[in-house]
């Protein structure tokens, strides 16, 4: 598979997770993530190669193991390359443990330890903050996009759009209608920030396929969102609960079935964001019960 050209000098490989890919002084490439795992990354790898292109620098947008599992293969092949994110995730790309650590509440079973959450450790440095930079001998745009993870970074390159996890494809979307997201407030008001950008001619979703209607994708994107806050509210109307009662009502009116337990702590992770947007506006109450936190519409 090649690299597929979205503008001169501006390229994606696409994958489960696509990887952007930027050019900056004659055969140096930016890459921007590199997907779940050596495969993926030996596949770029391939890819940039085939173009002439000489890897001069990784920019992972955030910290998720499918954005940065590809860091640790390309690091051995060029050992020299500075790896680039947003603050707090440049310290769990450096420290991974972090990620399946934060999502169990405690040291994680070996059962949250595999590369869906567990990415190998790579060298994390701070990304220059967002606006104009150059990186990697590429110039670029960073447009911070919190929400999804704590912080995240979207990137443009003139007409181009890299969203990265702001924004997602359509089939993503109805797969995973439970969209991860650390901050759903903030996951909201970064899509809608995205909307108002002029000049885009093409977007890339971090997962999904490039369009040229970044409004119609960022619709897509916020009615999303808002039906898993309403699938939440409605959780809780049907009478107070705990968070995984909770949990076991959103999947039941979504038609999401967990068979394994990343899928569990993922989801809970993404019920407890809202719960906690919907606390702040005064939708729903929270309280301890009989030695249980409690989420109910009365207070």
């Amino acid at each position: 598979m090649s690299l597929i050209a979205l503008a001169p000098g501006v390229y994606y490989f696409p994958g489960a997770v696509n990887s952007f890919v930027v050019v900056g002084r004659e055969t140096d490439a930016l890459l921007v993530d590199t997907g779940l795992d050596d495969s993926h990354a030996r596949k770029l790898l391939r890819a940039v190669a085939e173009a002439g292109l000489v890897p001069s620098g990784i920019l992972n947008t955030h910290s998720h193991a499918d954005h940065h599992g590809g860091n640790a293969f390309i690091l051995k092949r060029f050992p020299e390359l500075k790896i680039f994110a947003p603050p707090l995730e440049d310290a769990v790309i450096t420290h991974p443990i972090l990620e399946p650590l934060t999502l169990f509440g405690a040291r994680p079973p070996r059962e949250l330890q595999g590369k869906f959450l567990l990415a190998p450790p790579s060298p994390a440095r701070l990304a220059p903050e967002p606006g104009l930079c150059r990186m990697g001998g590429a110039d670029l745009e960073l447009i911070e996009v919190a929400g999804h993870a704590s912080l995240m970074y979207a990137v443009r390159v003139g007409e181009v759009l890299y969203a990265a996890d702001a924004l997602f494809g359509p089939d993503a979307l109805s797969k995973h209608p439970l969209t991860f997201c650390a901050d759903s407030g903030l996951q909201k008001a970064s899509a809608a920030k995205l909307a108002e950008l002029e000049g885009v001619r093409t977007v890339l979703p971090g997962h999904g396929d490039p369009t040229d209607d970044l409004a119609g994708l960022v619709a897509v994107n916020l009615a999303a969102y808002e039906c898993t806050t309403a699938a939440v509210l409605a959780a809780v109307d049907a009478g107070a609960a705990s968070i995984d009662e909770l949990l076991a009502r959103v999947c039941a009116s979504l038609d999401v079935t967990m068979t394994n337990a990343g899928a569990v702590v993922l989801n809970r992770a993404v019920v407890s964001a809202h719960l906690t947007e919907l606390l702040e506006t005064g939708r729903v109450h929270m309280k301890v019960t009989g030695n249980k936190l409690i989420f109910g519409t009365q207070a």
